[in-house]
């Protein structure tokens, strides 16, 4: 709890067994009132190792994919009744010592939105490849330009929410793959909320999830595409499925598979 917001962090998990219990060792509980975690099939142990750590786990029957958890996680938030709805990637890649930072900017009406942008800190030495390095420059200035922001990234993983704004957006329409997380900024721009960001270091490791090459181009083709469909929606020239009024947003009534309730 802080300025008397509830504070849930949501964790959408694939395979990440080696990595949770480090992860959530350094989220400050003093402040979070709950974690959740969805787990998207994962083929290692760890729902399990969730579940031992009292975590409120949910397990996907059948693999969503990166997009399709994090609806999942924020379904879970609101309706756990968070003010506050801090997503964090259980491995390990970005640091939960900044869970109370994000937090005071949210539930101090600072901003709507928080994101934690690794372009702030030095990147490269903290082990991004280069060809990521470049592309999120290169994607980040076509963002801005087309968006009309001038964020630092928008491709991190590690980010913060009002309740209001996941209400608001129609998350549910969107992509459910790693493109969602661009387009949920998008929407965030679109509807007029406001974005902070802060520094976060950089930690590739072997444990560390990450989207190969070939991927990582249909990703950067989608949010190039996000870009140009936000411009074509904003201009009233054209409004695609996300951009639309009366887009599906998440049902915070519809009922989840949980495994376990802390």
């Amino acid at each position: 709890m802080l300025n008397g917001k509830k504070i849930v962090v949501v964790m959408p998990a694939y395979n990440a067994e080696k990595t949770l219990k480090k992860t959530y060792d350094e989220i400050y509980h003093d402040i979070v009132d709950e974690v959740i975690l969805t787990d998207d099939k994962s083929s290692d142990n760890t729902k399990d190792i969730s579940v031992d750590l009292n975590i409120t786990t949910i397990i996907h029957k059948e693999n969503r994919g990166y997009g399709g958890n994090q609806k999942t996680c924020y379904t879970a938030a609101l309706k756990s009744n968070a003010d506050i709805i801090i997503m964090l990637h259980p491995d390990y890649q970005y640091s939960p010592k900044l869970i109370p930072a994000i937090a005071s900017m949210l539930a101090f009406e600072e901003y709507d939105t928080v994101i934690a942008s690794r372009m702030l800190s030095d990147a490269l030495k903290g082990g991004m490849p280069l060809y990521k390095y470049i592309a999120n420059k290169f994607l980040t200035a076509f963002e801005n330009l087309f968006l009309g922001q001038h964020l630092s990234e928008y491709h991190t993983g590690f980010r913060g929410f009002k309740r209001k704004v996941l209400e608001t957006l129609p998350l549910d329409e969107c992509d459910d793959d790693f493109v969602f997380d661009n387009e949920m900024l998008a929407l965030v721009r679109y509807y007029g909320f406001s974005t902070g960001e802060l520094s976060c270091p950089v930690k590739y490791f072997p444990e560390a999830s990450s989207i190969n090459f070939a991927r990582s181009c249909k990703y950067g083709f989608g949010v190039l595409g996000v870009s140009i469909k936000y411009l074509l929606a904003y201009t009233g020239i054209y409004k695609s499925r996300i951009f639309k009024k009366n887009a599906k947003k998440l049902d915070i009534n519809a009922e989840l598979p949980y495994y376990h309730k802390s």
